[in-house]
């Protein structure tokens, strides 16, 4: 039968390892979504990588991750009486009686104050972008809206927290502009490939669907069908979008197709293994072929933005009729890039 997520009598230093253990600062790796946010941004307003751009950037780290731990804490809290029902996640911190639930609430107001405190100290676009992750976690989490709760938008909400930390990672180099919406939106929907993978992954280990609905809600509408067929509306969406922000901006990012490919095809291979590490992100450093992978396509990523190679443009010059002198000015722009 299950537990009440109630405290136990654990001793005061137990007490205290729960509340560190809530603030996920494991987790803190997925932050790595911040970096190209700031790599982009450099390849078009290129800058000395001097003491100032590496100061603001391990600030900028630091602010990000207080947010990203006040909205796990918030989880942690508000998942509990859930968590009790899946056979890992029950002995969490909070469902096992580690943690003073009102201590962990203004726990999960503190960091905020401190991350936002921080985010403000580098610009206040920074701080909005913050801001917005922050509140993403609350509509998430909290009820009445709790969005975690519904089908596809539980994906949704949860991947914005992508494209909202590249901007945070933009906004440390250029305050001043915003990103292009076709590089935003691909990464949105390349978080989304990455969570529903995640959902399709913990969907089969549970096994029990009476189980998993218990667990997640949004696992009742749930099947391993409706999951892979959205995974594949996802990686479409996603190569549609960085598609149309390689061609407007950068041609030569074209090359790095077939790595970004080999990159998602292990991503979903690995969501098929029993106990998959798609399930628990922050330990995929672990996948030594993914890993190598990620390496070499950031690599080619990242030299593709700096290399100029002659002739793109008139390979990639159109060749049929333009619909109209709106694409016609279009096409223009785009051969007088380069």
């Amino acid at each position: 039968m299950a537990r009440k997520p109630e405290i136990q009598k654990a001793g005061v230093w137990a007490i205290v390892k729960g509340h560190i253990e809530i603030c996920r600062f494991d987790h803190w790796i997925k932050n790595i979504f911040v970096v190209p946010g700031t790599l982009v941004a450099l390849a078009f307003w290129p800058q000395p990588v001097g003491w100032g751009l590496v100061e603001r950037f391990a600030v900028g780290l630091l602010a990000v991750g207080l947010i990203s731990s006040s909205n796990y804490v918030l989880n942690e809290v508000l998942d509990a009486p859930f968590d009790l029902k899946h056979p890992q996640k029950r002995n969490r911190a909070v469902p096992s009686g580690r943690v003073i639930v009102p201590v962990a609430y203004a726990q999960w107001i503190v960091l905020m104050v401190l991350g936002m405190s921080v985010a403000l100290s580098i610009s206040r676009p920074f701080a909005a972008s913050a801001a917005a992750l922050w509140a993403m976690g609350c509509l998430y989490n909290i009820r009445p809206i709790r969005l975690k709760d519904v089908p596809y938008l539980d994906v949704i909400s949860e991947s914005v927290n992508n494209p909202l930390r590249m901007l945070a990672g933009w906004t440390i180099v250029n305050p001043d502009v915003f990103p292009s919406a076709n590089l935003l939106l691909s990464y949105w929907m390349l978080g989304g490939y990455l969570m529903t993978l995640k959902r399709f992954a913990e969907y089969r280990d549970i096994a029990n669907h009476m189980v998993a609905g218990d667990y997640r809600k949004s696992f009742r509408f749930y099947s391993e069908n409706r999951l892979l067929v959205s995974t594949m509306f996802y990686a479409s969406a996603s190569m549609l979008f960085l598609g149309a922000f390689i061609m407007r901006y950068k041609m030569e990012l074209i090359f790095s197709f077939p790595f970004v490919a080999w990159v998602m095809a292990l991503y979903m291979n690995l969501a098929f293994k029993k106990d998959s590490a798609v399930q628990a992100p922050e330990k995929l450093y672990r996948e030594k072929g993914l890993m190598v992978s990620v390496g070499v396509c950031s690599v080619v990523m990242v030299a593709l933005f700096f290399i100029k190679i002659p002739g793109m443009a008139a390979f990639f010059a159109p060749t049929m009729p333009i619909a109209d002198s709106a694409s016609q000015t279009y096409a223009e722009a785009v051969s007088n890039a380069f």
